[in-house]
């Protein structure tokens, strides 16, 4: 089994009267991991699922009473899914309040479902972390450096969902993410907000799939649909609650030479991308091999960072006349620009930021470096 980076740093962050919350994507492996956390804590453990009902109606009754009664004793309590139980977040804040030294850990697959339901509640008495799937560094606890860079074309077609370990032929993996992507899209984002029109939400995807690494027109992309601008914004944000795509948007301190209001979207996973546009074929026959590499370095490095909970802000830089940075990333005041290259050529850093920007260090990272970016590079600098 694949360990995950995040679980010690969860381990270490399980505190009494905190609750930790962990948010990811369907199939990211949420369960799994929760699971492992829990049957290495050294205290007594309660696991409920929230898509239980039994487990919904032993909430219901909100006293301090009642869930002395029901939890007094625990450790550390795990509720798995718990955006299904109804105001989980008045809940969870009671538990930790009123039962002492309880631990509590709560899953949810929609950040849109389970931040609206224990954001404020619990303000100062939660730890937030996200799980995406595999990162590079995870999937080398199982291969070599050697292996990883001759599977490297294959990752960047098929992600790095867990299951899809298990599988050793292409057409069992292409299945499974069409399968995963029919159920997760179709099912859990359009029953959120009320949205009926999956034709449209689906047809926005896959626009935005062809315009990774490129700047996205929201009045583009409202015409193309006969949506209202409003309405675009709308899915792109629930998109993105729901851990599909991310959005980068300008970074700029010029803006009478910089692009600042234009934006970015990207895929948290490569193979959700191409199995939006049907698209599973090799490298060598592709025409978007760059945009691939850009977003799978991109989300590679959101997960890097995810993993060791290191906070840090992303943005593309831009100038009106055509000069481009693909990622800024700012961490503890430090920034860093970086551009991505398939290929062997190695572009130098643009002029007008080198002028502008002479403290922001930049690299060029390609297929020869892609593994100090992705799992060790300069934390600490």
């Amino acid at each position: 089994m694949i360990q995950r980076t995040i679980k010690e740093v969860i381990m270490r962050t399980i505190k009494p009267g905190k609750v930790i919350l962990v948010y990811g994507a369907r199939r990211v492996g949420k369960t799994v991991l929760i699971k492992q956390i829990a049957e290495e804590f050294s205290g007594k453990t309660l696991f409920l699922n929230g898509e239980d009902s039994e487990v919904e109606t032993m909430f219901l009754t909100r006293s301090a009473s009642h869930y002395r009664q029901l939890f007094s004793g625990i450790d550390l309590l795990v509720v798995d899914e718990a955006q299904n139980i109804p105001d989980i977040g008045r809940i969870l804040k009671l538990i930790v309040d009123e039962i002492e030294n309880i631990r509590v850990i709560a899953s949810g697959s929609s950040s849109f479902d389970l931040k609206n339901q224990t954001g404020e509640p619990l303000v100062g008495r939660s730890y937030t972390f996200h799980l995406s799937s595999l990162a590079i560094s995870e999937w080398l606890s199982q291969t070599s450096n050697a292996q990883l860079y001759l599977d490297l074309g294959e990752r960047l077609i098929y992600g790095g969902y867990p299951e899809l370990v298990s599988f050793t032929d292409f057409e069992s993996k292409q299945h499974y993410l069409s399968e995963l992507s029919e159920s997760y899209l179709l099912k859990d984002i359009l029953s959120l907000d009320g949205i009926k029109n999956s034709s449209k939400m689906l047809n926005l995807l896959r626009l935005v799939s062809f315009q990774v690494g490129s700047e996205v027109s929201y009045d583009e992309l409202s015409r193309q649909l006969s949506l209202s601008r409003n309405t675009v914004e709308k899915y792109l944000d629930l998109l993105s609650k729901t851990f599909v795509i991310f959005k980068l948007p300008a970074f700029s301190q010029n803006p009478r030479k910089e692009i600042r209001k234009s934006s970015k979207w990207y895929f948290l996973d490569n193979g959700i991308r191409n199995t939006v546009i049907g698209d599973f074929r090799p490298l060598a026959l592709r025409q978007d091999t760059s945009a691939l590499w850009e977003n799978f370095m991109i989300s590679e490095r959101i997960k890097f960072n995810n993993n060791l909970h290191r906070m840090a802000s992303y943005y593309f830089w831009r100038t009106y006349n055509g000069q481009e940075i693909d990622l800024i990333e700012e961490s503890n005041g430090i920034r860093k620009a970086f551009e991505f290259k398939w290929g062997d050529k190695e572009p130098k850093c643009p002029r007008a930021f080198k002028e502008n920007y002479p403290d922001i260090s930049f690299e060029v990272v390609s297929k020869n470096n892609f593994l100090n970016f992705t799992t060790k590079e300069q934390v600490d600098n």
